[in-house]
């Protein structure tokens, strides 16, 4: 892809769409999420006992589901990525991608479920969050994933944005415009450093993760759909599509058992030599 046909990707990418069209109340990328959406976000996104047990519960299902279905059809509850490659797993495990967006209703309202499979995932899979950089506020949270990242502050900070945009409203999200000082300010309870946290989001090394994260969404979905949040991709090949959060997730589980027996097959046949015998002693 040439630097100039790369260029107008991304600035084709901001009017676009930032949540599902399946979402609830789908929200435009900069506009502010009607009071319904609001409503079901904080509903779905509490950080409580009984809304980790609903999520675990689905997932669960989901993997139920997933046993008893037909194989998933393709274009319809998944599209192949025309020479897709893993963004960040090494060979021998099945990677799956969330495109996500702090600042995405949806996506906080799905973020229970994914923080349920993601803790029940076996070892051979590898789970990545990908922000989506849709411009505007979108972006200025994404360089923060990505400064988070590098200090090690994911686990702790990752579903508490969540909170601080959507339930909380410390901080905007889509409803404004939310300063880096004010974002270095939310990861300072963290324990990051908010000078050093804001040079992170300014770095070189965070520019080039972000202009690699626009790649790769460009190219999941290159065959024309809508780009939108959240969005999975299974082992750098499949993007899930679904009819319902439920049915994304039933996908999921299906690509990555699908993917498990393609590498069992695919793998080297090992033999083993028997040990040698000592002669007996005359």
């Amino acid at each position: 892809m040439t630097a100039l046909r790369h260029a107008l990707l991304l600035l084709a990418l901001l009017p676009l769409a930032a949540c599902k069209n399946d979402a609830p109340a789908p929200v435009a990328a900069g506009d502010a999420a009607p009071a319904a959406t609001q409503a079901a976000t904080k509903a779905a996104s509490a950080e409580d006992p009984q809304r980790a047990a609903q999520a675990e519960a689905a997932v669960q299902a989901a993997a139920e589901a997933a046993a008893k279905a037909p194989p998933p059809v393709e274009g319809t509850d998944y599209v192949t990525i025309t020479n897709g490659q893993p963004f960040d797993t090494a060979p021998g495990r099945i990677e799956v991608v969330e495109f996500f967006g702090y600042v995405c209703p949806f996506c906080a309202a799905v973020q229970p479920q994914v923080s349920a499979m993601k803790a029940k995932l076996p070892p051979d899979v590898h789970f990545v969050y990908v922000p989506a950089a849709f411009g505007a506020m979108w972006d200025n949270y994404a360089k923060a994933y990505y400064a988070a990242e590098a200090m090690g502050l994911v686990e702790k900070t990752h579903d508490a944005m969540f909170r601080a945009i959507h339930i909380d409203q410390t901080l905007k999200g889509e409803r404004g415009m939310d300063k880096p000082e004010d974002i270095a300010a939310f990861y300072a309870n963290y324990g990051a450093n908010p000078g050093q946290f804001l040079n992170s989001m300014q770095s070189f090394a965070v520019a080039t993760k972000m202009n690699r994260a626009r790649q790769y969404m460009t190219e999941a979905f290159a065959n024309g759909d809508q780009m939108g949040t959240p969005a999975f991709v299974v082992a750098g090949k499949y993007r899930v599509k679904g009819k319902s959060v439920d049915d994304m997730f039933r996908i999921i589980n299906q690509l990555i058992v699908a993917e498990r027996a393609k590498l069992a097959a695919t793998a080297p046949v090992t033999t083993t030599t028997p040990a040698a015998t000592e002669a007996p002693q005359g």
